[in-house]
């Protein structure tokens, strides 16, 4: 009988506590998967020929200094924002 009585107690309490938390501690949902980004900063990337034609590969290579949450790019060097299309594919 005692083992039925303590078993009860510990139910109750169980439900008396979770009853008492706060809003604030409600389960989060999941985050959502990290969104697949074509570069990241401190990457090289090489823009494609026909945007600097007469330059060799070296010379349209510049480092990725921020990516924007527009999925655009800031680089080193260069003034303005990039989009991936801009240059040569990494794939």
């Amino acid at each position: 009988m005692g083992v039925v009585t303590l078993g009860g107690l510990g139910t109750a309490g169980a439900f008396i506590l979770r009853k008492r938390r706060s809003p604030g501690h409600e389960r989060r949902a999941p985050s959502p998967p990290a969104r697949d980004v074509w570069a990241r900063p401190g990457m090289m990337l090489t823009f494609r020929a026909e945007l600097m034609p007469g330059r060799d590969s070296s010379e349209r290579s510049f480092r990725v200094v921020e990516v924007l949450p527009s999925g655009r790019v800031t680089l080193d060097g260069v003034a303005g924002e990039h989009m991936e299309k801009e240059f040569i594919a990494l794939r």
